[in-house]
């Protein structure tokens, strides 16, 4: 099999991600062989090819695709946002639970444990009472 190169063009550091891979996608050429590549795959490429543009690493680059439950979404800016959104409701899909698979629990109640957690009185009530 021959390898084949797809050129990336008139792709800057100001580019939109997201139109650049669909553009890249969706082009006559190449649509054959990109055909089975999903479109967020293709936007991740182009978003590290942006970041390199850029002057950041790789390892930043790709640091900024891991979810962090401890950060604080409310700095990032719009675009950034929009990934982090996008990455979170890929991964609630891939964990949630259907009425049709085989381990699922209807009425479900899990406890968590957290050290120095506050007690709170509601925390005690139970729903049986009502």
């Amino acid at each position: 099999m021959r390898k084949r190169i797809i050129p990336v063009r008139n792709f800057s550091k100001y580019s939109d991600f997201s139109v650049a891979a669909e553009r890249l996608k969706n082009h006559p050429r190449h649509r054959d062989y990109l055909d089975q590549v999903p479109q967020s795959q293709l936007e991740k490429l182009h978003i590290i090819l942006r970041d390199h543009m850029q002057g950041l690493s790789l390892e930043d680059s790709l640091a900024s695709f891991r979810l962090d439950p401890e950060e604080d979404l409310n700095k990032l800016d719009d675009e950034e946002l929009a990934r982090k959104k996008g990455q979170m409701d890929t991964l609630f899909e891939r964990n949630r639970k259907r009425t049709d698979d085989p381990d699922f629990v209807y009425d479900l109640e899990v406890e968590f444990d957290k050290p120095n957690q506050e007690k709170c009185s509601w925390d005690d009530e139970s729903d049986d009472e009502f």
